[in-house]
């Protein structure tokens, strides 16, 4: 509970009181390593906020290759935000990297949230304004910066994020095979 609170105070104040409120919106849920929350034509129900341990996001394309779109480690949210709002199946899988303590919110609670809370609005306005920036980012990177340069520049502004995340993963996450990512560092290394 701490961790989510001392998150939001980053963008808005809240009251002790306030915040009990506002947490009992959320369901908090235990994860085991490897275990879907959401696939690939569910109904996408719910938005989720890591408290502890690591996501994904992922698809699987039509070779049969699972794609990783996003990571959500703590203190980031992770859903398929389309879907979530439209109330529609989802294209993505969620899938717990680590063993992961979550907090979730379906959308009928979001909309009682921000009925009750107002600043909630304010709060997820923000969140969604870094998210689009850093997806802005991310996909200027892919057409600007060759697949070294991405690797180095990823790896220079996220080195704990190297060494938590597994390779074959964090290959997917980037675009790459993992062969041609062992390559790279191997390259790299000498």
């Amino acid at each position: 509970m701490e961790t989510f609170k001392a998150h939001l105070n980053k963008f808005i104040t809240v009251s002790d009181d306030e915040f009990t409120s506002i947490f009992s919106f959320f369901q908090l849920v235990e994860v085991k390593k490897k275990e879907n929350l959401m696939s690939e034509d569910d109904v996408c129900k719910f938005k989720y906020f890591v408290l502890k341990g690591c996501l994904r996001k992922f698809f699987i394309n039509e070779k049969g290759v699972e794609q990783t779109t996003e990571f959500a480690i703590e203190n980031w949210w992770l859903a398929d935000n389309f879907a979530f709002e439209q109330r529609e199946k989802t294209k993505f899988n969620i899938q717990a990297v680590e063993k992961a303590t979550v907090m979730m919110i379906d959308c009928q609670s979001q909309e009682l949230l921000l009925e009750k809370h107002p600043i909630m609005e304010r709060y997820f306005r923000m969140i969604y304004q870094r998210a689009y920036s850093a997806a802005e980012k991310r996909i200027r990177y892919l057409y600007e910066m060759s697949k070294e340069e991405y690797y180095i520049h990823f790896s220079t502004l996220y080195p704990w994020f190297i060494q938590r995340i597994p390779q074959y993963l964090l290959a997917s996450f980037l675009g790459f095979t993992p062969e041609y990512l062992s390559e790279i560092r191997a390259k790299l290394r000498s």
